[in-house]
């Protein structure tokens, strides 16, 4: 009866296509199987455009009077896909949360980019593995076993382009679904095949291996938030940084081979290539964000680095958080005492970190319902070092996660309530205490940090 139900909705909601179809106005409309949550999300580019509610049989309904053609995404918590929109559509989706990606079917008029952009995300998934195991070939036949990949598909569209009419941004968005996931094995090749053939130096390339590069646009605003573009464009920069230091900087001088050096020397090269903002400003804030959090250098190169940042990026959108993000880091180094954070102990009674550490030596971890898998794990790994280092007291901290939730969970997996804290500010939790990995452990000693960036599985 759903799937009678779904059809008629389907027809009815095509019954005055071709008025649509030279009218301005979108409609996209769908059913979804097993939500997750109330409502679905319409995004163009960052920026949220429309919000539905679900109905009673779980279908939603966006109509908007004008659109931007081009790529959007719809979300429903916690994931989202691409849909292309132009003007005058009326499409249709279907899908099961239980297997998002895999069951998504478009329906209407716009059927067949948003279809065909579905089977390419899928199939550069299934092949993921298989490509793995191609960066011990030589430099040649690692082309051509990635060259015939990519021809398989061109020619798929070939055939699709001869059979429907396909605008020519239409066109742009289904070449680029085929080719950036390509490129990016290219430009990861190199770096790869060193570590998988234990070289001490990246592969000699054959003088066409970077052919495609010649045909590339690092400008392009239709694509500035199409992730494989975006995903390219991040491996590119990183990629022609270290040939440029390898061919323009004293690689045998230890500074220069720092990571340091590279990303300032990478926030450099992005200064001179990216003018388009918005691409612009996000890959700025990529660099600054994998530097500060992954590299966890010292104070002093930190400061370096965002120093150059403001110089080239001052006025990037994302400076706020690029800034809370370093202030965060300035504030957790070893020897600086615990921030003033607020948690709740089990009886409802607001104490502070510091307070909690005082004359003790602490292991703060972190945790939340939200992420079963590493609760359970965490759980047993806490339970295992608190054998091995009686001296330390394991403090976890939860957050996102409700009162009577946290409390039955912490009973139900034996964990001592004495040692148990939960925030009732994320964000001033993450934030602060710049929760990154999940796996990171905050070491303190009396009060004062010893290492707030170690690991709960690697760092004892």
């Amino acid at each position: 009866m759903n799937k009678i139900l779904f059809c008629l909705f389907i027809l009815l909601s095509f019954s005055c296509r071709d008025d649509q179809h030279h009218s301005p106005s979108v409609v996209f409309t769908g059913e979804i199987v097993n939500p997750t949550g109330e409502y679905v999300y319409l995004f163009k580019n960052d920026v949220e455009i429309d919000s539905a509610k679900l109905d009673e049989n779980n279908r939603f309904s966006f109509r908007l009077d004008s659109i931007s053609e081009g790529l959007h995404n719809f979300k429903h918590n916690p994931e989202y896909q691409y849909i292309y929109l132009e003007e005058g559509d009326s499409l249709a989706v279907r899908l099961n949360t239980t297997d998002f990606d895999e069951s998504l079917v478009f329906s209407g008029s716009g059927e067949k980019v948003n279809n065909f952009l579905i089977e390419m995300f899928l199939s550069h998934e299934d092949e993921e593995e298989y490509i793995n195991t191609l960066y011990t070939l030589s430099p040649s036949e690692f082309s051509q076993q990635i060259d015939s990949l990519r021809n398989i598909k061109l020619e798929y569209l070939e055939r699709l382009l001869q059979e429907h009419e396909f605008s020519d941004q239409t066109r742009e968005i289904a070449q680029a679904s085929i080719d950036y996931d390509y490129y990016i094995y290219k430009e990861l090749y190199p770096f790869f095949h060193k570590k998988r053939q234990g070289m001490d130096q990246v592969p000699e390339l054959p003088e066409d291996f970077y052919a495609y590069r010649e045909n590339i646009d690092l400008n392009n605003e239709d694509l500035t938030y199409f992730r494989p573009y975006y995903k390219f464009i991040n491996y590119h920069l990183s990629n022609r940084t270290y040939m440029q230091c390898v061919d323009n900087c004293d690689m045998a001088n230890p500074a220069v081979k720092s990571y340091l050096h590279f990303n300032t020397h990478k926030l450099g090269l992005i200064d001179s290539l990216i003018t388009q903002k918005d691409l612009r400003d996000n890959v700025f804030r990529y660099v600054a964000i994998d530097y500060l959090l992954k590299v966890q250098d010292n104070a002093e190169n930190n400061q370096e680095f965002i120093e150059k940042f403001h110089q080239l990026s001052g006025n990037n959108k994302h400076i706020k958080e690029i800034n809370n993000l370093y202030e965060g880091i300035r504030n957790i180094q070893p020897n600086n005492e615990l921030p003033a954070i607020m948690v709740a102990d089990q009886g409802g009674n607001m104490v502070q970190l510091k307070d909690i550490a005082r004359g003790k030596d602490v292991v703060f971890y972190f945790w939340s319902a939200n992420q079963k898998g590493h609760f359970d794990s965490m759980v047993s790994r806490v339970k295992e070092l608190e054998k091995k280092y009686p001296d330390y007291h394991f403090i976890g901290l939860n957050f996102n996660t409700e009162d009577d939730t946290w409390q039955n969970l912490v009973a139900s997996k034996g964990l001592n309530p004495e040692n148990q804290y939960r925030s009732r500010n994320f964000e001033e939790l993450t934030n602060t205490l710049v929760i990154y990995p999940m796996n990171k452990v905050i070491i303190a000693k009396d009060s004062l940090i010893v290492d707030a960036f170690a690991n709960l599985y690697t760092s004892f």
